[in-house]
């Protein structure tokens, strides 16, 4: 195969990851932009079926908080390829890197204003400001400082346990009560002012947890995601099957029963959730990486499987914002309204209904468009002129590469 049909491979196969992530990540947001309870934290009070209570466990065990990880790696993966095509091209990285952080940020406050509070974009946006302080730094160091960051923030949900066994429980910071999640649910099948307001409201209780929680678990993963790419792991996957297989042993095995454990205290009190959090923490990344692992060594055998997730992928920005307005439009007053009063196994079968539409979308979409509607914006704040429209180029060119240009 030559040098250009390698390339287009790994290209395909990086998008097709993002795509498998985008996958995940709505099947665990979905839940969230349905019910006010689930936001803070509860179950919802209509659905207590065994079959409610199993599909609770099955995506709080083997979905959620391991896709967003997933979502992370890429961003810093992808920005090494940033780095290494504006040194190819002489154009100074800095100041380009930061106004599309400027983009990113800007798209993620909307988002969370007025879609959903639990925007990830806001996040990226901070975090790429300390990959762009990190941009230099060596990939060993960079998976040290990764593999230091979970630790320390593993010792603070450890912290925040033991506090509570004390009776200092700081839970309240980033959850509701159970009157307050019905309040929401009030607000969110309410006017547009209602909803925005109820956004604002949520954005107050968990802006904590994001900052020293969220953004340093994001981080983390970005510097994986950074070493990788420093390193072309993923330029020849097949020359690190050793490593691919030892990451499935290892992160199924230990990665499962940590998201045993994060379940267990989740939903059921056999302990306090803080070390259920601080377990996940330390082996959700673990499961995540197993299933990149898994999931890039079957490619190969499944190409039609990587053409139909590329196409998603490729304008992954755009379909995350399509996913929340969707569903906002089906729980909202800005739709339906139909907060919590769909199961949750009714939940996951409209969240993969959903990204088959926009498997269906993107491919339509990119028979006759460069980028992405949202892609095509945010290029435009990045380079501050206007990205070529058409979609003239070669089969290889993808968002991955496009990030780069």
């Amino acid at each position: 195969m030559s040098d250009a049909r390698l390339a287009a491979a790994r290209i395909a196969s990086v998008d097709a990851l993002r795509g498998f992530s985008l996958l995940g990540i709505l099947v665990v947001n979905i839940a969230f932009l349905a019910s006010g309870y689930r936001m803070a934290g509860m179950a919802e009070p209509a659905f207590q079926s065994s079959l409610d209570w199993s599909v609770r466990w099955v995506v709080t065990m083997l979905v959620e908080n391991k896709f967003y990880l997933l979502f992370s790696f890429l961003f810093g993966y992808s920005f090494t390829l940033q780095v290494d095509s504006a040194e190819r091209q002489g154009r100074p990285f800095g100041p380009m890197f930061l106004r599309r952080l400027a983009g990113l940020l800007l798209i993620g406050l909307a988002h969370s204003v007025l879609l959903f509070p639990g925007d990830i974009l806001t996040t990226y946006a901070a975090v790429g400001l300390a990959l762009l302080i990190f941009r230099k730094i060596r990939p060993k160091t960079a998976v040290v400082l990764a593999v230091m960051l979970t630790a320390m923030l593993a010792l603070g949900f450890v912290m925040l346990a033991v506090l509570a066994m004390f009776g200092l429980d700081t839970a309240g910071t980033v959850a509701d009560t159970a009157t307050e999640a019905a309040k929401s649910d009030t607000a969110l099948v309410a006017s547009v002012w209602q909803i925005v307001s109820e956004h604002l409201r949520k954005l107050s209780l968990i802006i904590l947890f994001r900052v020293f929680f969220q953004g340093p678990a994001v981080l983390a993963a970005c510097l994986i995601g950074l070493a990788v790419g420093k390193l072309g792991v993923l330029r020849n996957i097949s020359a690190h099957t050793r490593t691919l297989r030892t990451l499935q042993w290892v992160g199924f095995t230990i990665g499962l029963g940590g998201a045993f454990v994060y379940t267990l205290s989740a939903w059921h009190g056999a302990m306090h959730k803080f070390w259920g959090e601080a377990v996940d923490l330390v082996t959700a990344p673990l499961l995540a990486a197993a299933y990149a692992a898994t999931f890039l060594r079957l490619l190969p055998y499944m190409p039609r499987v990587a053409r139909v997730l590329a196409a998603p992928g490729r304008m992954a920005l755009s379909n995350y914002l399509a996913q929340s307005l969707i569903c906002s439009l089906i729980f909202t007053g800005y739709g339906l309204a139909l907060v919590d009063r769909v199961s949750p196994l009714t939940e996951v079968l409209m969240a993969i209904g959903i990204f088959i539409v926009q498997v269906i979308y993107s491919h339509w979409w990119l028979k006759s468009h460069r980028y992405g509607p949202v892609e095509w914006l945010l290029r435009f704040l990045t380079y501050w002129r206007r990205p070529t429209p058409s979609r003239a180029f070669g089969a290889g060119h993808s968002s991955t590469a496009a990030l780069s240009e």
